[in-house]
């Protein structure tokens, strides 16, 4: 089995400070969902670099907590994933969530993503949401 390479980046000052725990949540993910993690790049940035991707790349002119890019081959995951840490601060307030557990929602969120996990229809965002919330009770 080839090592596993999970990374993180901020192209502002924010830090991540349970990247062990994310690390290993990353990894039971991928082990229950059959997946093997190439390389996993987890990148930082506000709500303005965010926004400067998303009408790039995917010609939408609206903010958005996470953008996946997948790059996966065959069960091997490969992807750059964005985090606005404005937006995930702003839906922690409005969610009445600690901003910690907030982000890891979205991190796990993304990494379901490649996976091949969608959220466009309601039935789609209710296994997205329980599969989430599964999840999330390991980092507990």
């Amino acid at each position: 089995m080839k090592e596993s390479n999970i990374s993180f980046y901020s192209v502002r000052t924010f830090s991540l400070k349970t990247e062990a725990a994310v690390t290993a949540c990353i990894k039971a993910i991928t082990a229950e969902e059959s997946r093997e993690i190439g390389n996993i790049t987890f990148v930082f940035c506000d709500d303005n670099y965010l926004l400067k991707i998303n009408k790039e790349f995917l010609d939408h002119d609206t903010y958005t907590d996470i953008i996946t890019f997948d790059y996966s081959a065959g069960n091997e995951i490969i992807s750059e994933i964005y985090v606005s840490t404005d937006r995930v601060e702003e839906n922690a307030k409005k969610h009445k969530q600690t901003f910690e557990k907030e982000m890891h929602r979205v991190m796990i969120h993304g990494v379901l993503h490649l996976c091949g996990y969608n959220d466009k229809l309601a039935e789609e965002k209710q296994i997205m949401r329980d599969k989430e919330n599964h999840y999330l009770s390991l980092m507990a």
